[in-house]
């Protein structure tokens, strides 16, 4: 259909179109007259990205893109508008609770009844680059959309602070108990410990048992030099009970051995000398033999003496030596048992601390989730307050009214053209060819129509005719 077509098309039903048209735009303008006035109440909450002041740490969910979502699910659910008619005492009115029983027939209860009234007039829309959330409400009086707007939000923000504040308050309840058992448990420990000190007499086990070491590493050493003294005093004993005892440096030093040798040595030269003089069985040979057997006999005694004062010396050295060594066994048994009990003081030692370092670090989360629990701050706050709106939100009459020309236009525009098509008609010379295939040779002016001009085939304006088709020209 050429643009020609379609005009003329529009102009054969034109009384149509505009019956439709009309008809479009007086329904719109009347039912936008008609419908009562609303009124659109608007809030916004802002989420505030700072550190917790008590956590000392902003909320990690705030940077996910779906904390915006969820705080946008809290503010439309049941739990948020159920506060606010608890908040706003809407159960208690009578008005309300008589069209409940109208509506509902006493299905359910007034509160899901509510709750499903609330939410089909409730508006949440997040900012798409900010954290303000918009809740707008909209009612036929101003003031109720203004009031039930800012009950949203203000049970919005006592819902996170409730949703923050209740797990708080159960870890609480459980760091408490935990705290209580971690007390008892460092008590006990304690007490096994000091106990365990009383009974052992301990007072300070690392410098006692440094003090013990020392005497330990004393005794070793005065046995060790004690066993090299009775090494060297049993070697001298027994060279002196063997038949070197004349070579003991006791015996050499000793000047009463000495004057009795250079005595024996004069006896004897004297001896030697009267004998070559008298002959051995002089009186006087005889008597120096007696003097020098008598020295001999001295001389052994003396000797006898000396070495057996050597004998005395290594019994002495073997006795002291045992002595050490018992007292260095002795102490090394106190040093070992030391060492056990300083073992196991340092086991309970170790229960006390870690059981003091499981309470403190109890009481530290304990202190923390109080602090969380008596918060009275959300995160969430009153960006700016519904005010009672002065102009109604709908019905918009002049919006209503360029819709309803923009449809009525489409919808006259197809009404005409499905006449057309249910009746179908020659409106122009283009209608007739395009029907019969033949070319048209004149038109016909309808009755009352100026005449053709000369060479002219169109019609005149106004004019209305019947299109004659041209001959077919003969093979």
């Amino acid at each position: 259909m050429s643009f020609q077509q379609f005009l003329s098309v529009l102009r054969a039903r034109l009384w149509a179109a505009l019956l439709v048209f009309a008809l479009v735009v007086a329904t719109a303008v009347g039912v936008s007259l008609l419908l009562p006035k609303q009124y659109l109440g608007e809030a916004s909450v802002v989420i505030d990205v700072k550190p917790d002041p008590v956590a000392m740490m902003a909320t990690p969910g705030i940077a996910l893109p779906s904390f915006m979502a969820t705080q946008v699910d809290i503010l439309n659910s049941d739990r948020v508008a159920l506060r606010v008619i608890k908040d706003l005492k809407l159960a208690e009115n009578p008005q309300i609770r008589q069209q409940w029983q109208e509506e509902a027939k006493g299905v359910g209860t007034l509160e899901q009844w509510l709750i499903a009234l609330l939410h089909q007039q409730l508006d949440v829309r997040p900012s798409r680059e900010s954290n303000v959330i918009n809740v707008a409400y909209k009612s036929p009086d101003p003031r109720f959309a203004a009031a039930l707007a800012n009950a949203f939000a203000q049970a919005y923000i006592a819902t996170t602070l409730e949703l923050r504040v209740d797990p708080a308050q159960n870890y609480q309840r459980f760091f408490d108990a935990q705290t209580q058992g971690a007390r008892e448990a460092l008590e006990k420990a304690q007490a096994r410990h000091s106990a365990y000190q009383r009974r052992h007499g301990i007072i300070a086990s690392d410098e006692r048992l440094d003090v013990e070491n020392a005497r330990l590493n004393e005794l070793s050493s005065q046995l060790t030099q004690l066993q090299a003294i009775s090494a060297e005093s049993g070697s001298r004993q027994r060279q002196a009970q063997g038949a070197q005892g004349d070579r003991l440096q006791e015996v050499l030093a000793n000047p009463v051995i000495g004057s009795l040798k250079a005595e024996l040595a004069r006896s004897e030269a004297r001896l030697k000398e009267l004998g070559s003089r008298y002959g051995d069985r002089h009186p006087q040979v005889v008597e120096a033999r007696a003097s020098i057997a008598e020295l001999r006999e001295r001389i052994a005694a003396e000797t006898q003496r000396v070495t057996s004062g050597v004998g005395v010396t290594d019994t002495i050295n073997r006795q002291r030596e045992a002595q050490v060594r018992r007292e260095l066994e002795n102490q090394r048994s106190k040093v070992l048992q030391m060492k056990a009990v300083r073992d196991e003081g340092m086991v309970l030692q170790r229960e006390v601390e870690n059981a003091q370092r499981v309470f403190d670090s109890l009481a530290a989360r304990l202190n923390q989730t109080a602090l969380e629990a008596q918060t009275s701050q959300s995160f969430a706050g009153v960006l700016t307050t519904a005010l009672p709106p002065t102009e109604p939100s709908s019905p918009k009459i002049l919006l209503n009214t360029a819709l309803a020309v923009f449809l009525g236009l489409l919808l006259a525009v197809g009404v005409a053209l499905l006449l057309e098509l249910a009746d179908r008609r020659v409106r122009s010379p283009d209608d007739a060819v395009a029907a019969l295939g033949l070319p048209v040779i004149g038109t016909l002016p309808r009755p009352g129509a100026k005449r053709f001009l000369p060479g002219n085939r169109a019609l005149l304006p106004g004019a209305r005719g019947l299109a004659l088709p041209a001959p077919q020209q003969e093979a």
